[in-house]
C-alpha cells in the first residue's frame, strides 16, 4: 500500500531527529526542522549585506521606482519559492513511490530537476546553482572587508578579506540546515537591529546640506539598482535545503511569503530614509555605513553584520559543500572530521574570486543579473509548467484516495490563483520579465558599471573605495 508523502517525511525525518529531551540545550540550540526554523532561515538568510547596498540602489532609481521594485521582486520571488516547494514535494513522493532512501542524503534543487525533468535540467541547475552560491559566498567575505573598515583602517580591506576567509572557512564544521536553529535567530535579530540602526541614525541625522534626489539620471544606473534588489529577493537558491531539513517538508509552502513581509519592514524603511537623509551621495558610497557618523551605535551595528555575514557565508556554502560531497563520495560519511576536511577545497576559490573582485555593490548586481535571475526566478518557472503540462501529470494526484492528496492538489492551484491557465500566464509573465528586463537589460547595465569599477580600481584592488591616505572623512 503506497503511503502519504506527509507519513514518508515524517517518518524519515523522525529518523534523523535526535533522540533527546525536546527541552535539552543541544536540542535548542543545534537541532532545528520546525516551520518556525524554516521561517527564520528565510527571513535571515533574505537580507544581508544587501541591506547596506539598497540606499545606494535607491539613489540609482529613484525613491518610487526603488520602493516599487523591492515589492514587486519580493512577492515574484514568493511566487518562485512556492512553486519549488511544490516541485520538490512531487519529486520527493515519486521517488519514495520507488522505494528510495533519502536517511543521510540532502536534497538539493538539481537532483529535483533531474528527477522531474530530467539531466540537461540537473545540467542547468547545478551550473546556475553553484556559480550563484559560489558568488553570494565572495560577496559575503567582500561585506566582511568593507565593513570591519569602518572600525579599523590600520589594515587596508584586502588584508581584511584574507582574515575572514580563514574565518569563514570554519563554517565546514557544521553538518547541515538542520544545525543553524540559533544562528537563525540570532542573524535575524542582528538584520533587524542593523535595519532600524540605518532608519534611525539617518533620521536623526537628518538631511545634508544641499541634498538633491536626481535619481534616475542614466538607463544604466537605473537597471544597475533595479538588478540589486532581483538580487536581494533571489536569496531562496537555497529553498529546497531548508525543506530538506523540516521535519515536515510540506509545511513550508507559504512560509518564504511570510518571511519575505517581515524583509520589507527591514528594507523599506531603512533604504527610504538613508537616501532621503544623503540623497546623491549614495551614487559613490556603495556600503550605507560610510556616510553616517562614527559612534556605538554604528560600531555595534558594524560587529553584527560582521557575525551575520559568517552565518549568511554558511547558509550560501553548505549546498556547495553537499554537492562536493556528493561529487567525491563523502556525502553519506557519518565522521564530521573527515567531511569538513573534504569540504575544505571548496572555500579557496572562494577566498581568491574575493580578492580579485572586491567591487562591494557593483558585483551584488551583476551576480543578480546573470546568475540570479535564471537560478530562482526562470528555472523555477519554467521546471514547474513543464512538469505539470500535461493533463494526466496533473489530474493524477486528484485520483490518489488519500486525503493529503486531495490538499497537495490544491496546493497546485492556490485560492487566489484557481486555474492551470493562470498559472501558465504568472509563470510566463515572470520568464519573460525576468529575461528581458532583470538578464538583458540588467545584464547589460550591471557589467557596463561592474566593467567601470575594474577599469577604475584594477583587479586586485587592494582598498576598493577607501578615502585617500591622510583622509579625516568617515566616507569612502
Amino acid at each position: 500500500m503506497d503511503q502519504t508523502v506527509n507519513e514518508q517525511n515524517e517518518r524519515d525525518h523522525q529518523e534523523e531527529k535526535p533522540n533527546q529531551s525536546p527541552l535539552s540545550f543541544k536540542s535548542l540550540l543545534w537541532h532545528g526542522g520546525s516551520v518556525y526554523d524554516a521561517w527564520f532561515s528565510c527571513a535571515s538568510n533574505q537580507v544581508a549585506q544587501v541591506l547596506l547596498t539598497l540606499p545606494y540602489s535607491f539613489s540609482q532609481l529613484g525613491m518610487l521606482s526603488g520602493i516599487i521594485f523591492q515589492v514587486f521582486y519580493g512577492i515574484i520571488g514568493s511566487w518562485t519559492a512556492y512553486l519549488i516547494s511544490i516541485l520538490y514535494v512531487e519529486y520527493r513522493t515519486r521517488k519514495e513511490k520507488e522505494n528510495v532512501s533519502f536517511k543521510n542524503h540532502v536534497i538539493q534543487w538539481f537532483e529535483v530537476l533531474d528527477g522531474l525533468l530530467g539531466p540537461y535540467w540537473k545540467a542547468a541547475g547545478l551550473a546556475f546553482n553553484c556559480t550563484f552560491l559560489l558568488f553570494g559566498s565572495v560577496i559575503q567575505l567582500i561585506a566582511c572587508a568593507s565593513n570591519i573598515y569602518y572600525i579599523n583602517d590600520k589594515l587596508d580591506k584586502r588584508t581584511w578579506t584574507y582574515i575572514f576567509g580563514a574565518c569563514c572557512a570554519t563554517t565546514v564544521f557544521i553538518p547541515s540546515f538542520h544545525n543553524y536553529r540559533i544562528w537563525s535567530f540570532l542573524g535575524l535579530g542582528m538584520t533587524t537591529y542593523t535595519a532600524w540602526y540605518l532608519t534611525i541614525a539617518a533620521v536623526l541625522h537628518g538631511q545634508v546640506e544641499g541634498v538633491q534626489h536626481s535619481g534616475p539620471t542614466k538607463m544604466v544606473l537605473y537597471f544597475t539598482g533595479a538588478t540589486n534588489i532581483l538580487y536581494t529577493f533571489g536569496g531562496h537558491a537555497v529553498t529546497v535545503e531548508i525543506m530538506d531539513a523540516m521535519w515536515k517538508p510540506r509545511k513550508f509552502k507559504f512560509i518564504y511569503f511570510i518571511a519575505t513581509l517581515y524583509v520589507f519592514t527591514l528594507t523599506i524603511p531603512s533604504a527610504t530614509a538613508v537616501y532621503w537623509a544623503f540623497g546623491d551621495q549614495l551614487l559613490t558610497h556603495s556600503n550605507a555605513f560610510s556616510l553616517l557618523p562614527t559612534n556605538g551605535w554604528r560600531t555595534t551595528a558594524i560587529v553584527l553584520m560582521l557575525i551575520h555575514q559568517f552565518i549568511t557565508f554558511g547558509f550560501a556554502c553548505t549546498p556547495l559543500y553537499f554537492v562536493w560531497e556528493k561529487v567525491i563520495g563523502m556525502h553519506e560519511t557519518k565522521s564530521m572530521c573527515l567531511r569538513a576536511l573534504a569540504r575544505l577545497p571548496v572555500v579557496i576559490p572562494i577566498w581568491f574570486l574575493a580578492i580579485i573582485f572586491p567591487f562591494f555593490g557593483p558585483i551584488n548586481s551583476a551576480v543578480g543579473a546573470l546568475l540570479v535571475s535564471f537560478t530562482v526566478y526562470i528555472i523555477p518557472s519554467l521546471a514547474h509548467m513543464l512538469t505539470f503540462r500535461s493533463a494526466s501529470a496533473r489530474q493524477s494526484d486528484m485520483s490518489r484516495k488519500c486525503m493529503f492528496w486531495v490538499q497537495n492538489a490544491a496546493e497546485k492551484l492556490p485560492i487566489f490563483l484557481p486555474s492551470w491557465a493562470g498559472m501558465y500566464v504568472v509563470n510566463s509573465f515572470i520568464v519573460v520579465w525576468v529575461l528581458v528586463i532583470g538578464f538583458g537589460f540588467g545584464g547589460w547595465a550591471s557589467m557596463a558599471n561592474f566593467i567601470k569599477q575594474v577599469d577604475t580600481f584594477g583587479l586586485f584592488a587592494k582598498c576598493y573605495q577607501c578615502p585617500p591616505q591622510g583622509s579625516t572623512t568617515a566616507h569612502h
